[in-house]
């Protein structure tokens, strides 16, 4: 046992002292403070005036209320009515005196219509909001034309009353849905990202100790089922102190703005929801780490060279994008057949089955049995793992492909 601590301190304190550890983190945490203060960068770079729009009415009506509307919906831009030629309207514009310059006017049917004219066009924000204040515009001269009553138009365009209500008394309501759906998608996010980043570390490592020879030393001074399991775990704890000083980060420059704290947390159901949906995601967080870098394990003891690592791993990276691809898919439909289907193959069940846990409400058994299947398959692997791994870790030449898994096993009989 005292081996095990050895080589997972090992694994741990080097690559926390590494150089690529310390420059990915202290560049994750420049953009999660560079995420969470946007609006005041965006403040920093910009010049603080308003886009100055041009406005030439051919009406002599359309003008006023254009302007008006577009004031109570957006401070960033201001309308000024243009007195002279079009053409001149059109050089000042080019001469960037003025952001764009709208020509309104009305159509055959006596409706607002406008023509847009800019040096780019590519700024599609200044464009929609102007676009849906004439819209509104035009829905009033319209409304106005077929001598329809202001109020009758109003609650024409009121939003229809629909509730949804579920006879399944157990069944979760809107709400909930809503709260379970943001702290899923977390799940989903972290697993998938741990999985990928992670898995891929342990099979490089293990590809760096056999192109240094350092395998055999430790092979033969640890058993393999030790060494496996003391480098999953140490590379596991290196992912969590990652996660802790993000996750940590990111709550402390929240909390200092109260508004948006609220309503994050709100939006991802963060404090609302049940305690059973937090312990769900830590037990199928745990196990989904412990499937895939097991096999992340097994795979890269097959390599000597760090470059055949990510070749050898890529049927893994597969597996992880399908599980992930399909939990993001039953986000709107977790109660669809395939969901129910994938919830129990193990490489699928810690995205989706948590999936379904987190959005219904689903028999105890099935999550027994999906669990069970889960730990069933790890303790596989586990067993075939070591002795692939016996065998893998001096299995030297280029070798990316898994047909080398025959050669590892046939050198781990010999090994005994």
């Amino acid at each position: 046992m005292n081996k095990f601590w050895i080589i997972l301190g090992h694994t741990y304190t080097t690559r926390v002292k590494s150089k690529s550890f310390i420059i990915t983190t202290l560049i994750t945490l420049v953009f999660i403070f560079a995420l969470t203060n946007i609006k005041t960068i965006i403040d920093v770079f910009s010049d603080g005036e308003k886009d100055q729009i041009a406005v030439i009415d051919e009406t002599d009506e359309l003008f006023k209320p254009l302007a008006e509307n577009v004031e109570q919906t957006n401070e960033d831009i201001e309308l000024t009515l243009y007195e002279d030629t079009e053409e001149k309207a059109k050089q000042a514009v080019e001469e960037e005196e003025y952001a764009a310059l709208i020509l309104l006017s009305k159509n055959e049917k006596q409706l607002p219509k406008a023509t847009y004219y800019a040096n780019s066009i590519s700024e599609s924000s200044l464009q929609t909001t102007l676009e849906q204040q004439l819209q509104q515009l035009k829905t009033m001269y319209a409304t106005e034309q077929a001598g329809v009553d202001p109020a009758t138009l109003a609650m024409i365009n009121e939003p229809v009353v629909f509730d949804t209500i579920a006879l399944d008394e157990s069944a979760k309501t809107e709400e909930e849905l809503n709260q379970a759906r943001g702290i899923v998608y977390i799940m989903l996010f972290l697993l998938y990202m741990t999985v990928i980043v992670y898995g891929n570390m342990i099979a490089t490592d293990v590809a760096t100790e056999k192109s240094s020879r350092v395998m055999e030393i430790l092979i033969s001074s640890a058993s393999p089922v030790t060494h496996m399991f003391a480098k999953i775990i140490g590379v596991a704890l290196v992912g969590l102190t990652q996660i802790v000083l993000f996750l940590g980060a990111g709550y402390a420059l929240i909390t200092a703005k109260d508004e948006a704290t609220k309503e994050l947390f709100a939006q991802f159901g963060i404090g609302s929801s049940s305690a059973s949906i937090y312990i769900y995601a830590i037990v199928f967080f745990l196990l989904g780490y412990l499937l895939y870098a097991t096999l992340a394990a097994m795979l890269g003891s097959l390599v000597s060279r760090i470059e055949d690592a990510q070749q050898i791993i890529m049927p893994m990276t597969f597996l992880i994008v399908i599980a992930f691809i399909i939990a993001i898919s039953g986000l709107s439909t977790p109660d669809a057949g395939f969901i129910k289907i994938t919830s129990f193959i193990p490489f699928f069940t810690p995205m989706i089955m948590f999936l379904r846990v987190g959005m219904l409400d689903i028999p105890v058994w099935e999550i027994a049995l999906s669990i069970g299947l889960l730990v069933g398959t790890i303790i596989i692997l586990a067993i075939l793992g070591a002795k692939v791994y016996r065998g893998g870790v001096l299995l030297y030449g280029r070798s990316s492909s898994l047909k080398d898994l025959k050669k590892a096993l046939a050198l781990s009989k010999k090994e005994k």
